[in-house]
């Protein structure tokens, strides 16, 4: 069995290469970095070194494949960042086609049932819905909650703030998701290939509001008392712009962030419960402490 990854190591694909390497599949990664070869050689699997926007590109690495995974890489250098999420989905879709793959496993994300007012996510409803109208092909879309992750971002603002601030509000119940989760899932899905149709696939590893994500983190790096501090979205884009990002992708951000605080980015995973992962915040609040330690 011949596999295709788009992501090159990153916190899902490492874990996930490993899990398939270790089924015994032959594993190719898509990286746009030579810089990479290296890493994914000693990982077990096969480089393929290339522009994701090149379909030509990417027909020719998916050709012959069993299965492909596919995911829209971040550009926080985006003038329209939904067109581009858009635009690379829609690629990766036609380079499906043409190479003639039958199974597909997108990563997208929870909040991704609205087409409109969930930030970057709403460009992830548009990649959905491309690789919906292939025919023949069947396709799962792993929706994971919020990553983990994420709340790296925030460790400036509680080191040098004294704070952990957003503007999800501190009632609506975060679904959070760990890369580790994430991965299991998309090696499930990758080593049975028993889904049929178009289908998704919610993935959340806990569930906390940002005072207890607050309260956590914060006890995790020595501040028990952290301060949680709710922002207006107008405030949250320009800290976030002070922070370094365009405004694009702050105003995005903040669109993301105003569709937790509604429920609506939760909205669908509420109708479609599933059991929770294995990795919790406390988990990942270690990594948390070490990064801070280290920043």
């Amino acid at each position: 069995m011949k596999y295709v990854l788009i992501g090159a190591l990153g916190n899902i694909n490492r874990p996930l290469v490993s899990q398939l390497v270790a089924a015994g599949k032959k594993v190719t990664v898509v990286s746009s970095n030579p810089e990479r070869k290296a890493a994914i050689v000693a990982a077990g699997a096969s480089p393929a070194i290339g522009d994701i926007g090149d379909i030509d590109f990417l027909t020719n690495t998916f050709s012959g494949a069993d299965a492909v995974y596919t995911m829209v890489p971040p550009k926080f250098d985006a003038s329209e960042w939904k067109e581009y999420i858009h635009r690379m989905g829609k690629i990766q879709a036609e380079a499906v086609k043409a190479a003639g793959v039958r199974k597909v496993v997108n990563l997208s994300s929870i909040g991704a049932h609205m087409s409109a007012g969930c930030g970057p996510v709403s460009g992830l409803h548009f990649v959905e819905e491309e690789f919906n109208r292939l025919a023949g092909v069947d396709v799962k879309h792993l929706r994971p909650g919020y990553f983990f992750n994420n709340f790296f971002a925030a460790i400036e603002m509680i080191r040098h703030g004294g704070f952990y601030g957003n503007n999800y509000g501190d009632k609506a119940p975060l679904a959070l998701a760990d890369p580790a989760d994430i991965a299991a899932a998309a090696a499930e899905e990758l080593l049975g290939l028993s889904f049929t149709g178009k289908s998704f696939r919610y993935i959340v590893s806990d569930e906390r509001n940002s005072r207890e994500v607050t309260a956590i983190l914060g006890a995790a790096v020595g501040i028990p008392a952290l301060p949680y501090v709710e922002f207006g979205d107008e405030d949250a884009i320009k800290g976030m712009q002070q922070a370094g990002l365009s405004e694009e992708v702050a105003s995005n951000y903040a669109e993301m962030g105003r569709a937790i605080r509604t429920g609506d980015m939760f909205a669908d995973y509420r109708k479609h419960p599933v059991k929770l992962g294995t990795v919790k915040l406390e988990d990942f609040a270690r990594q948390f402490a070490a990064a801070y330690a280290g920043a």
